[in-house]
């Protein structure tokens, strides 16, 4: 507490500036000649990202444990795709604290929440994706200080034991997901209550949950949990209606194969995959549930971080699944407004042509993003758009519950971060970078200057402090094309 807070109110200024520049300070910028407001707004994503959740340790009125305790997850469904590995990244000490926060309310209410702010859980929107921040936590070595036993057991309480009122932590429907391996439409539940709604997103995520479950227990030693959840995670399977095809205005686009409801019998429901689309009408949770939230089947379609191979297969191979990507940026589906269509700019990675995902993302980068008043797409969710924009201009954007960045030339000619962990720094350079973007295509890649022919990188770049080098140029080449080269997948049988 500040006894007088308006006695002294320029020196309390200038303190709040020297904490905000330690807070920023690992992080440097070689702009390279690229533009003011787009290095504006790289720095205001970095200070939002910082700005929740905020820590209460010792004003928990509900539980005193003598562990840090941090409030405002607002919500994990929103910020664990790249605000958590953010604060992975630059404030690793934060993170640390806030995934003991995670456990100790685990410890206290049997669950993890999706949303937990004002001390106490607010409404859970999908998955149990803390689960995700865990796994992320887990596989990036983020802090001996966690407890990764309680860890696994909160995943896999979330997995396995369903909370009487799962609308606000924990996972619904788990007794029609363990006997069925999908989240039927109009499911009935007698275990719990909860909304019932959102079958095909909640599916896909429980799905990519217990991936992350299963990645950690096999990193603790536990196969037999490792192979259990690694076939719950291709569950998403049971949800795929290869007939199913998709029209805008009354014309078939062409696609066939898309995810559909499915009804506790077997027989198929239906929605209209572009429902909940900015072609058609925005659902919500609370005023207009759908089968996917947030979201349409043509945004839910690519979420399968997990096993990408498989549905680019399931999709009819390379070719077929970048004509269909490319249709869903280009014709008004992909809300860039919202988190789930983060990972579908850079989904171009895993079929082999990560210069698509450069083209793709110079598209919404600067259109989208400004440092003006209404700079932002859509509501920045505890920092969720302004860690897009930093690590969409760093050139390394991370896949969330897993030891992977997909490489994308940066926005700036040089970008280093200092770990705060090991003091080591790490560095992105385009050696012949160009400000106006012509170049935006990697033709070679060198790490500590030995060759680098991977499209993506793990978290070990940060904490050993390497050295990337791109070289670009405007034509796509065959950097990052080889199988060998994609981003990792789990092998799925179909």
């Amino acid at each position: 507490e500040i006894s007088q807070p308006l006695a002294d109110f320029d020196r309390l200024v200038k303190e709040a500036q020297r904490t905000w520049q330690e807070k920023l300070s690992p992080i440097r910028v070689k702009s390279g000649g690229a533009d003011e407001d787009l290095l504006k707004s790289f720095w205001s994503g970095a200070y939002r990202n910082m700005i929740a959740p905020q820590n209460y340790t010792g004003e928990n009125p509900h539980w005193d444990t003598g562990r840090p305790y941090f409030d405002s997850f607002y919500c994990i469904w929103d910020s664990f795709r790249v605000q958590h590995p953010f604060l992975t990244v630059v404030d690793p000490m934060a993170q640390a604290q806030m995934v003991q926060t995670l456990l100790d309310i685990y410890e206290h209410d049997g669950w993890l929440p999706d949303c937990h702010m004002s001390l106490c859980s607010g409404w859970t929107q999908g998955g149990s994706n803390a689960d995700v921040v865990l796994a992320d936590a887990y596989h990036k070595n983020l802090s001996s200080a966690i407890d990764w036993n309680v860890a696994l057991r909160a995943v896999l309480a979330d997995a396995e034991d369903e909370p009487l009122e799962w609308s606000v932590h924990g996972r619904g429907g788990l007794h029609s997901w363990k006997a069925l391996n999908y989240i039927p439409y109009l499911d009935y539940d007698p275990l719990g209550f909860g909304t019932n709604s959102r079958s095909i997103s909640r599916t896909l995520e429980y799905a990519y949950n217990d991936y992350c479950l299963a990645t950690m227990a096999g990193g603790m030693g536990r196969r037999d949990l490792e192979n259990k959840y690694l076939s719950r995670s291709t569950n998403w399977l049971n949800l795929w209606k290869e007939d199913q095809t998709s029209l805008i205005n009354g014309t078939d686009t062409g696609f066939k194969g898309f995810f559909q409801p499915k009804y506790q019998n077997g027989s198929w429901g239906f929605q209209d995959p572009i429902a909940c689309s900015a072609l058609a009408s925005f659902c919500s949770l609370t005023t207009n549930p759908s089968e996917t939230f947030e979201a349409s089947v043509w945004q839910y379609l690519f979420y399968v971080p997990h096993s990408s191979a498989a549905l680019i297969d399931l999709m009819g191979g390379d070719d077929a699944f970048i004509k269909r990507l490319d249709y869903f940026h280009t014709v008004g589906l992909a809300d860039i407004s919202n988190e789930p269509v983060f990972l579908t700019v850079y989904m171009y990675h895993y079929a082999g042509r990560p210069a698509l995902s450069a083209r793709r993302i110079h598209a919404y980068i600067p259109k989208s993003f400004n440092s003006s008043p209404g700079g932002l797409p859509g509501n920045d969710d505890s920092g969720a758009m302004g860690s897009f924009l930093f690590f969409s201009a760093l050139g390394l954007f991370p896949v969330a519950g897993q030891n992977v960045y997909l490489i994308n030339p940066p926005f700036f000619e040089e970008v280093s971060i200092t770990s705060p962990q090991t003091g080591k720094t790490a560095t992105v350079r385009s050696k012949n970078f160009d400000p106006e973007y012509k170049r935006i295509s990697i033709q070679s890649a060198t790490m500590n200057g030995k060759p680098w022919t991977k499209s993506w990188i793990g978290h070990e770049f940060f904490t050993e402090g390497w050295t990337l080098e791109l070289e670009l140029g405007e034509e796509a080449s065959s950097w990052g094309s080889r199988t060998e080269d994609r981003p990792p997948s789990f092998a799925v049988k179909m």
